[in-house]
């Protein structure tokens, strides 16, 4: 019966073959809109979620303030100091923190043979690279025997890379931070990232820990940075993080002044919102244009009921139910939106190969590797979506009309002219 109504479908269409082919033009259109920016919402999504996870996907950073409190016998306005007994009471007095290490940092000169930049020089532990994602494109990151000796190492964000050694290989070669000589032990790629602190990783040399206390003060950290044990365990994490500091410097542990906190996990529902948000815009834009093709759809059927009055009243006469007549309809209407719809996805395949990137972040981070951008790719969710969009819309498009066909009297039908 199913395959019946089908055959009559595709035969009442061929009847009208440029009609049918001018209606399917729109649903083509506009089944490609939607996959194409669909696609275009994902590719978006994926980018921005990179740049807001490359800065560290659990990494908190903590900055010392002043107290707002009074507490221990303390007046407000204390000014809290990050030391080594800190990270040793933390390690304590806070579970649910996984890592955590002292970062200092100080703006100094870095020179290779003729070439000099002054950037930030950051000591931090071994430990900091996981935590804050700086993976390594040549040789290594800090290791703890680096820490332990006093090495004097340096690993090298991606620009000043580039500002001091051009294209030439760096790891191995001596650079000179404040006139001491490092060792270039690892190199960073090029990071697309969308937050940073004191200044961008891509420009930043880290030393270790250790190291940069032959190079200036290292007493006071100017920074923390810790990972709780998982990521919903970051504001409960934080909590301890302040007691501990607070328990060891005398203030009170629920004054959030004292230590300003910055973590990942509380900007993510943010990140999410905004790109889910665009993600249903760009859908909803190309539904709409999908459901445009669909009017015209809409407007052809019931061009059809009118021109077949006569037929409809024969088949009703012959003892065709009203089911019969709408299922007759809609499924002409659902197979000139599905053939359109095929045809629409096809296109946007092509269009997306032939496009393959549009720039986001990589003119903005001078990146040619093209991480950095959009990469326009119809995946199965996307036909997934698009396919709901599209049957939803011929089943609209086709129940208008099949529902006036089967409403027609039979008797007033056979007699229309």
């Amino acid at each position: 019966m199913f395959s019946e109504i089908l055959h009559q479908s595709w035969q009442a269409l061929k009847r009208n073959k440029t009609r049918s082919f001018m209606t399917m033009l729109g649903i083509v259109w506009g089944i490609a809109a939607v996959a194409l920016l669909v696609a275009y919402g994902t590719g978006m999504r994926s980018v921005i979620v990179a740049a807001f996870d490359a800065f560290g996907k659990g990494a908190v950073i903590c900055w010392p303030a002043q107290t707002s409190q009074q507490a221990g016998g303390e007046r407000a306005g204390k000014h809290v100091v990050f030391e080594k007994a800190d990270v040793e009471q933390i390690r304590a007095d806070a579970p649910l923190v996984k890592t955590i290490c002292m970062e200092s940092v100080r703006w100094r000169a870095i020179t290779y043979e003729d070439r000099l930049a002054n950037t930030a020089i950051r000591g931090v532990c071994p430990e900091y690279g996981e935590m804050r994602n700086e993976v390594p494109s040549q040789g290594r990151w800090i290791s703890a025997e680096d820490m332990m000796e006093r090495r004097r190492v340096v690993f090298l964000g991606a620009r000043l890379r580039e500002k001091l050694f051009a294209g030439r290989p760096p790891v191995g070669e001596t650079v000179r931070i404040s006139g001491v000589r490092f060792t270039v032990v690892g190199v960073m790629d090029r990071k697309i990232q969308d937050s940073n602190y004191f200044n961008s990783d891509d420009e930043c040399a880290w030393i270790p820990y250790s190291a940069a206390g032959d190079l200036w003060n290292t007493r006071y950290a100017s920074v923390l940075v810790f990972e709780p044990i998982a990521p919903h365990f970051e504001k409960d994490a934080m909590q301890q993080v302040r007691a501990a500091v607070a328990k060891r410097q005398r203030f009170s542990p629920t004054d959030e002044r004292a230590i300003m906190m910055f973590g990942r996990e509380q900007f993510r529902p943010i990140i999410d919102a905004i790109t889910i948000g665009l993600q249903t815009l760009f859908a909803f834009v190309g539904a709409l244009t999908l459901g445009i093709g669909g009017v015209g759809v809409m407007n052809i059927m019931l061009v059809s009921v009118d021109e077949r009055i006569r037929e409809i009243g024969l088949r009703r006469a012959l003892g065709a139910r009203r089911r019969h007549i709408q299922a007759q309809f809609l499924s002409e209407a659902l197979v000139l939106t599905l053939l359109g719809g095929a045809v629409g996805i096809l296109v946007a395949y092509a269009i997306s190969a032939a496009i393959g990137t549009l720039p986001f972040y990589g003119p903005l981070y001078e990146d040619t590797s093209g991480k950095g951008d959009i990469h326009l790719a119809i995946s199965l969710a996307t036909l997934l979506v698009s396919t709901a969009i599209l049957l939803f819309v011929g089943v609209i498009s086709g129940i208008v009309p099949a529902l006036r066909a089967s409403n027609l009297n039979p008797v007033e039908a056979l007699r229309y002219e």
